[in-house]
């Protein structure tokens, strides 16, 4: 079962990704994490990356889907995967559909979190993330230390209110796109999550569409 999650900025998609992997043992694959995975590991596509990172370009596509096809072959994702922040434009949803094609296994799910701007607003300008571990925390203040591994919190300049207004303008004009590709392709895979509730009643939505 290869799930996409799909969804703006703030909406809890990292947050139900790593709740679904503890529940179910589906890994969670976020593009972050496999492209530093391959940097560090110095794979031939992490190398590549390098490169193009050290250029100060974007990494290219072909690259990304490539560490992604790794991740997916590996022994982990054998009974699936769940796919977090990997589709953000329809470029890279025609890349990952050739590249699940080209494994033989086909996508199962399209989740949408779907949250008022507002929310995302208040939600991600009130939020603090670990340094070290890249946890996520809302109502805990700059400088405290974090629970899981005991870094420091920083509000990232990204989680500015304007900034984070012109995130979601960026997710309009370049990611939301994608949904009216999904819907071409496979409407029926599309399911739309309420992300307004608590992470436990978010995540029961996401099992109840999942059948987990």
């Amino acid at each position: 079962m290869i799930t996409v999650f799909f969804g703006k900025p703030g909406t809890g998609k990292g947050t139900q990704a790593k709740m679904l992997e503890q529940a179910s043992g589906l890994p969670a694959i976020a593009t972050g994490d496999v492209l530093r995975k391959a940097l560090r590991e110095g794979t031939p596509l992490g190398l590549q990356a390098k490169s193009a990172m050290e250029r100060g370009d974007l990494v290219p596509d072909d690259v990304i889907l490539g560490i992604m096809k790794e991740a997916l072959t590996s022994p982990e994702a054998i009974r699936g995967a769940i796919l977090d922040g990997v589709v953000r434009t329809v470029p890279q949803a025609e890349g990952l559909e050739r590249t699940l094609n080209e494994l033989g296994r086909p996508l199962s799910r399209v989740l949408v979190f779907d949250l008022p701007n507002e929310e995302i607003v208040r939600r991600l300008s009130g939020r603090t993330v670990c340094e070290q571990c890249q946890t996520p925390y809302t109502g805990r203040e700059p400088g405290s230390v974090c629970p899981n591994c005991g870094g420091k919190l920083v509000r990232r300049k990204d989680d500015d209110p304007d900034a984070i207004r012109n995130r979601l303008a960026v997710y309009e004009r370049d990611t939301a796109p994608v949904l009216d590709w999904y819907r071409r392709r496979d409407g029926g895979k599309l399911v739309t999550i309420d992300a307004s509730g608590t992470p436990d009643a978010v995540l029961a939505q996401v099992r109840r569409a999942l059948a987990l």
